[in-house]
């Protein structure tokens, strides 16, 4: 266990342990049979990545932004919200079906553009360990692997569907959508990974300035 938890922040941690027992518990007070199943989603969803960490070491950047993703989706489905700020096909009036104007996006929109943006920037993290294990150079974020990256990062939003699949076969009342929804949750995906494989770029270290061939000035 320790080696599992080595280099996790505490205030990640703490805060993660936190919103997943307020939650969760939130969820059972409520009777809410999706979001008891998103617990044992994320309760596994956290032991993977906590697998990977033990091999991979991601970053607290990593780990906070993937951190911030569950606390966005656990309150997505719990916190009530007014009626009237719900979109008019939502079955729960949640978080999750929060629109503020019509031409904005729907909170769960939002939150799956950041988690997958969050994916992304875990996913290069993994891969860069990956190739770091056949390669003394140092791995920076090519063009390419960036791209590796963010297609890994969509791969994972489209498992994430498949979750959002099975919690309707799974449970008779949910606040999922139909197949817009699914456009739309895909669309955003990959809005997030696209932003995450553009900040990787920006993230590249640039070369170095050629020395002057004739070398300092003289006094």
């Amino acid at each position: 266990m320790p080696r599992v938890l080595a280099g996790i922040h505490p205030g990640i941690a703490a805060v993660t342990v936190l919103y997943m027992l307020i939650f969760g518990g939130l969820a059972l007070r409520q009777g809410n049979t999706e979001f008891i199943f998103y617990t044992v989603a994320m309760l596994v969803f956290i032991a993977g990545v906590l697998g990977l960490h033990a091999r991979v070491r991601f970053s607290t950047l990593s780990l906070g932004l993937l951190s911030a993703w569950g606390l966005l989706h656990m309150a997505g489905g719990t916190v009530p919200i007014p009626a009237d700020l719900a979109q008019t096909e939502a079955k729960r009036t949640v978080l999750y079906s929060l629109r503020l104007h019509p031409d904005l996006p729907r909170y769960d929109q939002v939150t799956h553009a950041f988690g997958f943006f969050a994916a992304t920037i875990a996913a290069w993290e993994a891969l860069r360990a990956g190739i770091a294990r056949f390669t003394p150079a140092t791995v920076v974020p090519s063009p390419g692997l960036a791209l590796a990256a963010a297609l890994i990062g969509m791969g994972l939003g489209a498992l994430n569907e498949v979750v959002e699949f099975t919690a309707t076969l799974v449970v008779a009342e949910h606040n999922v959508g139909g197949y817009v929804n699914t456009g739309w949750d895909l669309v955003s995906n990959t809005v997030g990974a696209v932003a995450g494989a553009a900040l990787l770029l920006t993230r590249r270290p640039t070369a170095p300035t050629a020395p002057s061939a004739t070398g300092p000035a003289g006094g």
